[in-house]
């Protein structure tokens, strides 16, 4: 699911760099408004959870609040967080994912816990909702982000006997 991850942010910051600014920051009546918004919201989640997987808390004030208005410095800060993402995926064991996660919620301060293995599991799905909304936005703009299942990850195909 992370190399998931980092190829699907790949490609759709690629996708959206061909348009202007303007286009990416229209209100297109997203959940969080703009392809801008939509993208800014998948850094900010990501970053919160990571803060909470690995200790180090990302402190918001909402989630949808912005946190690069240039496009090119979210698009570094993308490859950046996911860098850091690839990293701590790689530091877990099956042991760790056994674990619990307690954490304070940003939507309804209290506390909470859940399995590690659900959190994470959340975590990915939670950016594959969004890029969903993202390839729709794209696409109304005669856009084609290409196909985005999961099973045509590059490398992970077998070829069969």
């Amino acid at each position: 699911m992370e190399r998931y991850n980092r190829w699907m942010n790949d490609r759709l910051y690629e996708c959206c760099s061909t348009l202007s600014d303007a286009e990416r920051k229209r209100d297109a009546g997203a959940f969080f408004k703009s392809m801008h918004g939509t993208l800014n919201h998948l850094l900010l989640g990501d970053r919160i959870w990571l803060g909470r997987f690995t200790g180090n808390p990302f402190d918001v004030k909402s989630l949808d609040q912005e946190l690069y208005s240039d496009f090119f410095e979210l698009r570094s800060e993308r490859v950046s967080t996911d860098i850091a993402i690839s990293r701590w995926i790689a530091s877990l064991s099956e042991g760790d994912l056994a674990g619990e996660l307690f954490y304070m919620s940003v939507v309804n301060p209290a506390p909470r816990q859940l399995p590690l293995w659900l959190a994470v599991t959340h975590f990915f799905n939670h950016q594959t909702h969004h890029r969903g909304q993202l390839t729709t936005l794209l696409a109304q703009r005669g856009i084609d982000p290409g196909v985005t299942d999961l099973i045509w990850l590059p490398g992970l195909q077998r070829e069969s006997a």
